[in-house]
Formats: C-alpha cells, structure tokens, sequence
C-alpha cells in the first residue's frame, strides 16, 4: 500500500465505481501492484449511483489516470466517454474508463479477461454449445469476445430482463456470424437448455457476497463432462460452483477472470506490464480472509 506522507499533487489517481461496491477486491489487487513497481499511483473504491457527475469528476481532476466501472454502470458510462474502439462500441458495456489529456476513453477488458481464462484452463469453445446465464454488461462482452474471436457450435443466452435479452440477441446477430439462440430464464428453458450445454458461463451476480447461499442452477440439472463457469469472485467458491463440484463437473472460479481483466487495465492505466503474481497473491489471500 502506497505510504499516504508520499501522496503529493502528482499522484496518479485511479477508482472502481459500482453500487454496490464495499467487496471490490480492487484496491487491494491495484495498490499492491503500484507499490510492487514503486508506481505514483493509488486506488480507491467509490459507491456511485450517478454515473454521469462521477465521470464529470474524473474529467475535471487533471491527475484522475483511470476508472474501473462494475455493476451496474458498464452500460451507462458508455454515453460519457469521449472515444471508445469500435469493438467494445459493438459490445455495448464498458468496464474501464482512461483520462488521456482532455478526453475519457472507454474500453472493456472483460471480455479478453474471460476468454484468456477460458484458454488458460485448457476448454475447447470451438463447436461446443455455450449457455450464459445474463445478459448485462459483463455478459455482452464476453459473449461478444467469444463469438468474434470464437467459433462456438451454440450460443444460447437466457434472462430475466427481457429488454436487455432482446437487446443483446439482436446485437450479436447483427454483428457477428455465430448461432445465437436466446429465452427468458425459467425453470423450462433452464432445464431444456442445460440438456445441451457444454460449457455453462454464469454471468448474473446471484451469489454474489453477501448473498451466498443462492444459486440459479439446480444441482440436478447438470449432466456429466460439462465446464462451469461463474464469473462472480467473492465469494471464491461460490454455491454454482459447489454444487458443480461436488457433480464431478469441471469448474472455473471468476477470480481468475477478475485477475486477467484487472491486470489489463493495470497495464492501461499505467503503460508497463503488470506484476501478475504479486495481482494473484494478493487476491487470493484477501478472498481467504
């Protein structure tokens, strides 16, 4: 952690907002990096409800380097940025924010974060059957990143939120050239589409801390030789993961995807390769607290 008799008016100031955001292992994760490379750097973590006056703040303090947005907001940042790659335009959501001189520059990471996991852990995608659970930000990037980069047999994507479903149905087939197939989330189309799912990416925060006794799968639905992956990192082993486990499945925590897209934004914000171990360790031993 950066000593605060060394912050001056030339530190460099990054943030995470979201709502709600009192888990967010990111200052932690960011401080520990900065201080591994002697960076003038420090993070914070921000609960935010208005997007539009936080990022009107961001780009009115002229050392505010960088913001990393989580949920809620991934989707709503978007219209108060000034530039953002044509890629993470096609997305829709993004989860870092960049202060270049006078313009804010939106990007996402956590779509390549997810696919490097994917990757890492040894999962064939290619003609495999995908099933996403969600549809909000973290799920229209990667379901964007694996449909691009990808060539996945199926992808089929179930919600609540029918607008945001339809919406991000329409998207991907507007923009992209995979199987799409997408219903609202009940019991049925749960139990018809895990029948055929390969690889199952969970990208709701049910589960989430504090509320870690929920889970949006029944145990008897998941069948033999089928990969979970739950995107939520807090807790580590979420209640998806362990009913997954304990069914002999092959299971992906999302802390790995938090580090991978945390340490591209690190690289972002500061312009030199991250110190990934030193990222890892302090992860982890903050989930084992």
């Amino acid at each position: 952690m950066k000593d605060f008799r060394t912050i001056s008016a030339n530190t460099q100031i990054c943030a995470v907002i979201g709502n709600p955001i009192a888990h967010s292992l990111s200052p932690a994760l960011h401080n520990a990096a900065f201080a591994e490379l002697s960076l003038d750097f420090i993070y914070v973590a921000c609960r935010v409800e208005d997007v539009k006056n936080a990022l009107a703040g961001m780009r009115a303090l002229e050392n505010f380097r960088g913001m990393s947005v989580t949920i809620p907001h991934k989707i709503e940042a978007m219209k108060y940025v000034d530039d953002i790659a044509e890629a993470d335009r096609s997305i829709g959501s993004i989860n870092t924010i960049i202060h270049e001189k006078d313009k804010l520059v939106g990007l996402g990471t956590d779509g390549p974060g997810a696919l490097k996991t994917l990757v890492d852990a040894g999962i064939e995608i290619n003609g495999k059957n995908i099933l996403m659970l969600g549809s909000g930000g973290a799920a229209r990037a990667i379901a964007f990143t694996l449909a691009l980069n990808t060539k996945p047999g199926e992808l089929s994507i179930l919600d609540i939120n029918e607008r945001m479903l339809q919406q991000l149905t329409t998207d991907l087939k507007a923009g992209t050239d995979a199987s799409i197939k997408s219903q609202l989330l009940t019991q049925n189309s749960l139990a018809e589409a895990m029948d055929t799912a390969d690889i199952i990416l969970h990208c709701t925060p049910v589960g989430m801390h504090p509320n870690t006794d929920a889970s949006l799968i029944p145990s008897d639905l998941f069948r033999s030789g089928q990969v979970v992956f739950d995107i939520v990192y807090t807790p580590l082993e979420t209640k998806l993961l362990a009913h997954a486990k304990s069914r002999g499945l092959t299971i992906i925590c999302g802390v790995e995807m938090f580090i991978n897209q945390a340490v591209l934004q690190f690289e972002q914000f500061t312009g030199v390769n991250a110190p990934v171990e030193v990222m890892r360790r302090v992860v982890m031993e903050q989930l084992k607290l």
